[in-house]
């Protein structure tokens, strides 16, 4: 945890050796070294102590400032009699789902920071580094376990720090391979490499083991087809129950395999999956644009076959979204150069001729000229403003 006086605080337990104030001690991971300021245990209340030998479970305080030195599992031994190496079990986490987070108002960027600090201390899976979106200007690129655990962290930055969040639709880990022998790691679509320097795009694939009632195997099939799965394997651990195996794409098991599968089989079904490795597939990123202008929060990493659905899908759902303005908003969903896919917001219509009373229809022509000049203008100048929904609209297409 982080103390505003004392920096980051670190509980331990002590293996070999004895601990004491004073003393240099010295991060195996990062390499740095601190000072021992304080010593103490929890007897419940804080007791300070002198020092903490083997089997011991105590906390420490070294006036460290910058808390990415301090990493949950690390070893800590003395800096001048330091151990070759660290105590087993410690590797770092690598976060499988990310997502933007960005404060709706600019100035709350550096509270944002200080609060993202805060949560990685004690959280060694949560990573986070600064992004930046022409939509939505500054904020950070953040990587978690999953999907529980990103809205987690989303709660607990907008209860405990009173943060006021727009978070972009969460995506996962692309290695793209280009024409030059470069492997690229994307897990922000906005960042992919032009499609004339891709060669190939490779994703990450899960093995899902599915344990379900015989009564429900076509239903699970079924889904996972859809979900471009390989089938590994069906197995009946019992005449009435069966285990089934696909191997799918992480991206089609993120969004909501796992409620689709709890409704094909009317709760009966539970999962398992581990991670196996990155296969090739026919991935294309899709952009969605407003008035010709690129929205980069949402654009998504999309397989080639589903692509137009998506575009059309995502478009529609985007009509019904963006506000109404004063001018037309086009909605269009493309693939490089090529638009798959077209909306429009249709504008908010003032009657200018209400005025007019008989007369001439040139008064009313002249007048509805200088109506659509003025709407031509005001399309060249005007933003739209984009809802926190319309970030979210990928995840609740059918």
């Amino acid at each position: 945890w982080y103390d505003p006086y004392r920096g980051a605080m670190m509980m331990v337990r002590v293996i070999d050796g004895i601990i004491k104030k004073g003393d240099k001690i010295r991060m195996m991971a990062t390499k740095a070294d601190y000072e021992v300021n304080d010593l103490g245990v929890f007897a419940p209340f804080p007791v300070a102590v002198d020092e903490l030998g083997p089997g011991e479970v105590g906390f420490i305080a070294a006036s460290i400032k910058s808390i990415h030195d301090t990493k949950v599992g690390d070893t800590i031994t003395h800096a001048k009699n330091a151990a070759e190496e660290a105590l087993a079990g410690f590797k770092d986490v690598k976060p499988m789902v990310f997502c933007g987070i960005f404060p709706t108002d600019s100035d709350q960027y550096p509270d944002l920071r200080d609060a993202l600090d805060k949560l990685h201390l004690n959280d060694s899976a949560f990573d986070f580094e600064p992004d930046t979106s022409e939509a939505l200007g500054f904020g950070f690129r953040c990587g978690f376990l999953g999907l529980l655990h990103m809205d987690v962290i989303q709660e607990r930055l907008e209860r405990e720090y009173n943060l006021d969040l727009i978070t972009t639709a969460p995506s996962v880990v692309y290695q793209v391979h280009t024409h030059n022998g470069e492997v690229v790691h994307c897990e922000n679509p906005s960042k992919m490499p032009d499609a004339g320097k891709i060669k190939h795009i490779e994703e990450p694939y899960f093995r899902v083991s599915i344990h379900v009632p015989a009564t429900y195997v076509g239903p699970v099939l079924r889904l996972c087809q859809e979900r471009r799965g390989e089938q590994h394997g069906i197995n009946y651990a019992t005449p009435d129950r069966v285990i089934i195996t696909y191997d799918l794409p992480l991206a089609e098991v993120l969004f909501d395999f796992f409620d689709k599968l709890k409704s094909a089989t009317k709760g009966y079904a539970s999962m398992d999956y581990e991670l196996i490795g990155y296969r090739q597939n026919q991935l294309v990123r899709l952009d969605m644009l407003l008035n010709g202008d690129k929205v980069d929060a949402l654009s998504s990493i999309v397989h080639r076959d589903k692509a137009f659905y998506l575009g059309r899908a995502l478009a529609e759902k985007l009509k019904k979204i963006v506000p109404r303005q004063q001018y037309e908003v086009a909605i269009q969903a493309a693939i490089g150069n090529k638009v798959i896919s077209r909306e429009t917001v249709r504008a908010m219509r003032k009657d200018v001729t209400a005025k007019c009373y008989g007369g001439d229809i040139s008064r009313k022509r002249k007048l509805l000229e200088k109506q659509k000049e003025g709407k031509k203008r005001m399309k060249s100048v005007g933003s739209v403003e984009i809802p926190q929904e319309a970030f979210h609209a990928i995840l609740e297409i059918d």
